[in-house]
């Protein structure tokens, strides 16, 4: 999925969550901006991230993030890679260790936009988020890179537990 593809699915792009139809405008803004794949691009850039789930879709699968001290499902920057969908995937196996990941969907599975709070190397900035829905199998090893406390399958009847963040509970929900 290179940008000119990106924008023509976030332009037909259809949701039923009133939260993310208003983030549709924001992305297509955003590309505007031929650095919006790159992380120095402020007050916000692109990300790629992937929600994993295993065969009967009823885990997902978390990383607890070490710098944001809070469970999410795994991705990242895009570092000028315009093609998203391989910027999840390749999140998702370097934070996961996963190498058999199946994409359910090619299209945009949920688009979020959060922020990321000031540290001493960066301030703080906007996450323009692009999710893709994933599967996984549960019996293949997963590891916890230097980037994460843990990684784990969760139950999405306990996900809440976990992380009761909107846009969390958001890819619950279309699943079901």
């Amino acid at each position: 999925m290179n940008r000119t593809q990106l924008l023509q699915e976030l332009q037909s792009y259809q949701t039923s969550f009133v939260e993310e139809k208003g983030y549709i405008n924001s992305f297509l803004h955003l590309l505007k901006d031929t650095d919006a794949f790159q992380r120095t691009h402020l007050p916000g850039h692109i990300t790629g991230s992937a929600w994993i789930v295993n065969s009967d879709k009823t885990k997902a699968l978390l990383v607890h993030h070490a710098k944001l001290n809070r469970w999410l499902q795994p991705g990242g920057h895009a570092d000028g890679d315009e093609n998203v969908l391989q910027v999840a995937l390749r999140e998702a196996e370097e934070e996961t260790g996963l190498k058999q990941l199946s994409v359910l969907k090619n299209n945009i599975f949920d688009l979020d936009i959060h922020t990321i709070p000031n540290r001493k190397d960066f301030p703080e900035h906007l996450h323009y988020d692009i999710r893709f829905l994933v599967k996984a199998d549960e019996s293949e090893q997963i590891i916890v890179s230097e980037e994460s406390h843990d990684v784990k399958w969760i139950q999405l009847s306990a996900l809440e537990s976990y992380n009761n963040e909107t846009s969390i509970i958001r890819l619950k929900q279309k699943l079901l």
